[in-house]
């Protein structure tokens, strides 16, 4: 399998090959790049807007500008990096863009504010276990998930970069266009609104918040593809 032969490569072979066989239209290279970075461009997307679907979206939408201005990366960063600027990039124009129809839609009805809502979370696929621990690590999860979400967008993007992706403090910056005192700061005061206490309880399923599904990555893939009216080889094909 052609992804199972780049994953003993380093990240910056594997890069710079991907990168060479995109430019010249090669559409398998493409859904592997799109298999290496879904998860990570999707919990982008997803600390940004708060909402699976429209997350969804906005990680297709960034690989068909990626796709298109792929002559556009120059490698004096990584193809990661560059690739969830993009996505970050999209997911805040959607932010904005909620808020302007938001906004309008409050004067129509005259100010008024709609009640929160509870955002559900797909299951995350765990190893056979009790039904008590089923539900408990369910209920650890969206205790989590509604705490992360309630931090104030700079701060939970930071969060998102910092501690459920593990990214480093240098690739956040990078990505966020901020520097990396920013980052650390915001990344402290996202830890103390979240409150010490809960944090250590919780730490250890940070890795299975915001979980993301292989149908979702497969679905990715394939209407990425289509809309850039590229074949849709095999997974096996190389």
């Amino acid at each position: 399998m052609e992804w199972a032969n780049m994953m003993g490569r380093s990240a910056a072979s594997c890069d710079a090959d991907l990168t060479r066989r995109i430019r010249q239209g090669d559409a398998g290279a493409f859904r592997v790049l799109m298999q290496r970075h879904n998860q990570r461009l999707f919990r982008m997307a997803r600390g940004v807007l708060r909402d699976p679907a429209d997350a969804e979206d906005a990680v297709q939408d960034a690989y068909v500008l990626a796709f298109t201005r792929i002559d556009q990366f120059r490698e004096s960063s990584s193809l990661a990096t560059w690739l969830g600027r993009i996505v970050l990039n999209e997911a805040l124009r959607r932010l904005r863009q909620r808020r302007t129809m938001t906004g309008l839609d409050e004067e129509d009805t005259g100010g008024t504010t709609p009640g929160a809502q509870v955002i559900p979370f797909p299951g995350a696929q765990q190893a056979p276990t009790t039904p008590e621990e089923d539900a408990s690590r369910a209920e650890v999860r969206r205790l989590l998930e509604r705490a992360i979400d309630a931090l104030p967008e700079p701060f939970r993007v930071v969060f998102t970069l910092r501690e459920i992706e593990q990214m480093s403090v240098e690739e956040t910056a990078s990505c966020l266009g901020i520097p990396q005192d920013t980052v650390k700061t915001r990344l402290h005061r996202a830890r103390r609104l979240l409150g010490h206490s809960l944090r250590r309880q919780l730490s250890p399923d940070l890795a299975g918040v915001f979980p993301f599904a292989g149908e979702r990555c497969a679905r990715i893939v394939a209407h990425v593809l289509k809309r850039l009216g590229l074949p849709d080889p095999p997974p096996d094909a190389g």
